[in-house]
């Protein structure tokens, strides 16, 4: 019995690193995305019928194909240990729930809309990004802080030199933060600044300083982080995988602690007989 449950895993872990099914779980989810598109367009009741004959059969395909990853861990603890594998029982699991006139009909549509993320944690290269992309959120929202902090002095002074001249965007601070975001999406801001500097003439520094420290300096200092950080991710994936410089660089470290331990056991072992 221990044999087949032994050997069964290893076909099952055979076939979940088998690049063609690997593949044809990626056209599963590019389908399933498809038909989550074609039901927003008005389609006749017999395709209707089909499309929910695929859903079901989707749903009964992902269901088998996260058994057949479950089977080919070690045990369930080592297949929960990683996150995106949690991420992928959740999202099948909760496909589960049926989409027939019930109450809970809609929040099974929801849900089948996050199949589309499971691409994400197939795809190596998208899981970098996203990992890349979660970790770098921390960072980034120390510079958003610093950001909102300049909006916010920048929307004080344009509140209380402008808003006489156009109360629709200086009128209070909320406004005139809405304002300068406009500013800094570069959205007809000339207009906002031509028409202060009728009153102002020297209001252009106000909006070119603004735009010179927002839309240069901080994005700047965002994609700064993101790249940082999405290099990071690609050494990390690289030392996990064993590929490229980072992944040879890691074997060498590893074997260079391995001889030093092996030095370490030796020099134990001539020093107990030497004492003998």
């Amino acid at each position: 019995m221990k044999l087949n449950s032994v050997t069964l895993r290893d076909r099952f872990e055979q076939l979940r690193s088998n690049k063609l099914f690997e593949t044809f779980v990626i056209l599963v989810i590019i389908i399933s995305a498809l038909m989550i598109g074609a039901k927003t367009y008005p389609i006749p009741t017999a395709t209707v019928q089909v499309l929910r004959i695929l859903d079901v059969g989707i749903t009964l395909f992902f269901l088998t194909e996260i058994i057949i990853r479950m089977v080919a861990e070690k045990n369930l603890k080592a297949f929960f240990s990683k996150g995106w594998n949690i991420f992928d029982f959740l999202i099948v699991t909760a496909s589960l729930i049926p989409v027939d006139d019930s109450e809970a009909a809609l929040l099974g549509r929801l849900l089948r809309i996050f199949r589309v993320l499971r691409l994400v944690s197939i795809i190596p290269e998208l899981r970098i990004l996203m990992n890349a992309f979660v970790t770098a959120i921390p960072r980034m929202g120390y510079v958003s802080l610093l950001m909102f902090i300049i909006f916010y002095i920048y929307a004080a002074m344009g509140s209380m030199f402008f808003s006489e001249i156009n109360r629709e965007l200086w009128g209070n601070i909320s406004i005139a933060m809405l304002t300068l975001f406009r500013v800094a999406t570069f959205e007809d801001w000339t207009d906002v600044m031509y028409e202060t500097m009728d009153i102002y003439p020297l209001s252009w520094s106000f909006y070119l300083s603004f735009i010179f420290i927002v839309a240069f300096v901080f994005l700047n200092m965002m994609i700064g982080i993101v790249l940082e950080t999405l290099q990071r991710e690609h050494e990390q994936f690289s030392r996990d995988s064993g590929e490229g410089e980072a992944g040879e660089v890691h074997r060498i470290d590893a074997r260079t602690q391995e001889m030093e331990q092996r030095l370490i056991r030796m020099e134990e072992m001539l020093k107990q007989l030497g004492t003998k």
